[in-house]
């Protein structure tokens, strides 16, 4: 960091390029569209420059971008929203999506997919993403009595869906 604010161009793409991927796949969870999961990724090195020479950190890079591509991807996915909302001349929009090929971890999917958003943002921060509790609650701006109770009510959740329970047999 300290090559990065003292303006060294190598130390910024190095930073790029370590965590340019995360930030892409995080992107494109919170998306859904690859093109909004590019732009998002752009968009978050591009404020990570204007921070500069200012930029300080205190824990992983990646508590840090968090909250910046969280935002970023809720303003992607409004943008979109206004700029797709259906008209008679879109036809396509109004029909049904194909259904999902059967995949073993569907029911798995299917329940992560059930719980309460803050749930499963927690859940994924710390099993997808592996950050410790305590940057998942400096990346949410949550206590971390909160971070461990919706981790805790994730968990509780899927060990009690008899769906999950084949994942987990010997």
């Amino acid at each position: 960091m300290r090559g990065v604010n003292a303006g060294d161009e190598d130390a910024f793409a190095t930073l790029y390029f370590r965590y340019r991927d995360w930030v892409a796949r995080l992107a494109l969870r919170l998306t859904g569209n690859d093109a909004d999961a590019l732009d998002v990724l752009q968009e978050t090195f591009s404020y990570l420059l204007r921070k500069v020479p200012h930029l300080r950190l205190d824990g992983r890079l990646t508590t840090l971008l968090y909250p910046v591509v969280k935002n970023l991807s809720i303003a992607a996915n409004r943008k979109r929203r206004r700029l797709t909302s259906p008209s008679s001349d879109n036809i396509l929009a109004h029909l049904p999506s194909p259904a999902a090929p059967e995949s073993p971890h569907r029911d798995l999917l299917t329940l992560l997919g059930a719980l309460p958003e803050p749930h499963r943002e927690v859940l994924l921060l710390r099993f997808l993403h592996d950050l410790q509790l305590n940057e998942i609650a400096s990346a949410l701006d949550i206590p971390l009595g909160t971070v461990k109770s919706r981790l805790h009510n994730a968990l509780n959740t899927l060990r009690t869906d008899p769906r999950v329970q084949k994942f987990f047999a010997p």
